[in-house]
């Protein structure tokens, strides 16, 4: 599958055109595969070429692969990037700074343009399919329905939770709309949620048909899932022109979208077609050797051929040449990381905390191999992501080709907490986290760890908080926490106690009291895996035959800078829209409140 989406894209390039090559007479005529649509759109395997397409706009070189992917979701209270402290355009887009000029993004190539384009793509997939494609009769081109439905779906998805209110196309590009305004999101939502619910009856469950036994393919629990995630944004705070509230409109109220959640969410759930792997290390191994067999923990990823993606690229442990494990070359990986008390706030029996949490970097190579070295307090980076755990050695320099995992099922269960908890109350929610818990800790550690800990939980506000930290341990490293913490309306909140904690760190005070200054190490037998002492709190007693290293640099501005000084980030929760596309709008697109603040 890794090579489809970039074949498919020639099949789908005289599918479409772009406006900016034609007139509007261009408009005024059938469009340029209109004699072909027929023949296309009535053929599964023509179809699928087409709806294929689609994906090619997430891999052009400034759309997901190298700008949204790179930047969204920073800073968090648990990730960022490590230069947040630099002053600079790429520091910019994640300290709440961004600028409609930022020179990392105001391109005409830009994911705001690849985003849109793969709209377009999927509005021509769509009219074509409902025009000629039969779909109530034709399973397969039924799918291709969905899957283009839900496509389109994620773009809208990404654009609204990224920008706020945004210009929306449900259709191909006309005259008429060429230069069109802003849409309100709410509007977006209810549309893109009436279209996931039709989606969900045309695709397959995962591994149901050939279509659906790869997670690079839209299948039922993944729209399902997607359905549920888009009503809790729906219904959650965020920030409007009036301020940062919940939507007024009644159809997206906590009720409505709540139920609706939890009904999704039980239907997955008791589907069996999805489940989350057996160990959290695990999970990450078969992401990192590129299994995309559907029907486990992923539920769908977004698709990179071998020579596109920079997931590793970016979010590896750092790589500072290149080595027995990658071949890019230099400085590879380790653009961002957990932020420092991370590890720290983990249970030291949870297993998430060292696959999340990495001290290391690997350095030079001496004759082509290279070994661990400690890195610092300050700088600890995302162990989701190894090159170190791929069956394959990347040689491109820049692109690694790791698709993106977009939703798995570990937040199906934890939405399925939520709103249980929100609706039925903290009972109905026990049994979802008990289950995410379950896995984190061995099975001598449950009975204290999931059991007596949930059952502790009886009131609806203390199952709302463990949710929370739930979110923080299962998904840092995942650039998701921060369209939680906003739909939660504890953005600025989650960011100001991270800087403090930070400090306390640094002082090694509060809560961080016991939290060791000095680490000692060793190499084991195999000459470039380090053996760590005083990772742990209250170790500080030093172990025969290590090396010790101080572990105590959290430098001030590291800290203060998680967001700009000045901001306020709950009046910053979304980008501005670059200029480039303001100026070719045509008056039509303004930033006004988003730089007002």
């Amino acid at each position: 599958m890794k090579y489809k989406v970039i074949i498919a894209g020639l099949i789908i390039s005289g599918l479409l055109a772009s406006c900016q090559d034609f007139g509007d007479e261009f408009f005024d005529t059938p469009a340029q595969s209109t004699l072909g649509d027929e023949i296309i759109f009535a053929n599964a395997e023509l179809a699928q070429g087409a709806v294929d397409g689609i994906k090619v706009s997430f891999g052009e070189e400034q759309s997901y692969r190298g700008r949204l992917l790179a930047y969204q979701g920073l800073n968090t209270d648990t990730e960022w990037l490590l230069a947040s402290s630099s002053d600079n355009v790429k520091s910019d887009l994640v300290v709440y700074n961004a600028r409609p000029d930022n020179t990392e993004m105001n391109s005409p190539k830009n994911a705001w343009a690849m985003m849109y384009e793969g709209i377009e793509r999927a509005n021509l997939c769509i009219r074509g399919l409902r025009r000629y494609g039969n779909v109530k009769s034709n399973k397969e081109l039924g799918q291709l329905l969905g899957e283009a439905l839900t496509l389109r779906a994620i773009y809208y998805a990404d654009l609204v939770r990224n920008w706020g209110d945004v210009p929306a196309r449900f259709e191909p590009v006309v005259t008429a709309t060429i230069y069109i305004p802003k849409t309100s999101r709410d509007e977006i939502y209810k549309q893109l949620i009436a279209d996931l619910g039709e989606a969900s009856d045309l695709v397959a469950w995962p591994n149901e048909t050939a279509a659906t036994n790869s997670t690079e393919r839209v299948n039922k629990a993944f729209v399902k899932s997607l359905r549920a995630r888009l009503a809790m944004m729906a219904s959650g705070y965020q920030q409007y022109s009036d301020g940062v509230r919940r939507s007024k409109d009644p159809e997206l109220s906590v009720a409505k979208m709540y139920k609706l959640a939890l009904d999704e969410c039980r239907s997955v759930i008791n589907s069996g077609s999805a489940h989350l792997e057996p160990t959290f290390e695990g999970l990450w191994r078969k992401y990192n050797q590129e299994v995309v067999t559907a029907g486990g923990e992923s539920l769908w990823e977004i698709p990179f051929a071998a020579t596109r993606g920079r997931v590793l690229f970016t979010f590896a442990v750092r790589h500072d040449a290149a080595d027995q494990f990658q071949q890019m070359g230099t400085n590879k990986g380790g653009v961002n990381g957990p932020l420092p008390f991370v590890f720290y706030d983990y249970d030291r029996a949870d297993t998430r905390r060292d696959v999340t949490c990495v001290p290391y970097k690997w350095g030079a190579a001496v004759n082509g191999k290279a070994k661990q070295e400690l890195t610092d307090l300050q700088t600890w980076y995302f162990g989701k992501y190894r090159f170190e755990w791929m069956n394959r050695l990347v040689t491109a320099p820049n692109d690694d080709g790791l698709n993106k995992i977009y939703m798995r099922y570990a937040e199906v269960l934890l939405i399925a907490a939520e709103t249980a908890n929100e609706i039925e109350g903290p009972g109905a929610a026990a049994g979802y986290l008990k289950e995410i818990r379950r896995r984190a800790f061995a099975p001598a550690d449950q009975a204290v760890k999931v059991d007596t800990y949930v059952d502790k939980l009886t009131g609806k506000d203390a199952m709302f908080n463990a949710i929370v930290e739930e979110n923080k341990y299962e998904f840092t490293g995942e650039m998701e926490r921060k369209f939680s913490l906003v739909r939660w309306n504890l953005l600025k909140v989650k960011l100001d106690e991270a800087k403090v904690k930070m400090a306390d760190l640094k002082t090694r005070s509060a809560a961080y009291a016991d939290v060791p200054s000095i680490l000692y190490y060793k190499y084991k037998d195999d000459g470039i895996t380090l053996d760590i002492y005083g990772l742990n709190r209250g170790e500080t007693v030093a172990p025969v035959g290590f090396t010790s290293k101080a572990w105590d640099k959290l430098e001030d501005n590291k800290i203060t800078t998680l967001y700009k000084a000045g901001v306020d980030p709950d009046k910053r929760q979304f980008w501005p829209i670059w200029q480039t596309f303001i100026d070719a709008s045509n008056g039509q697109l303004t930033n006004d409140w988003v730089l007002g603040n």
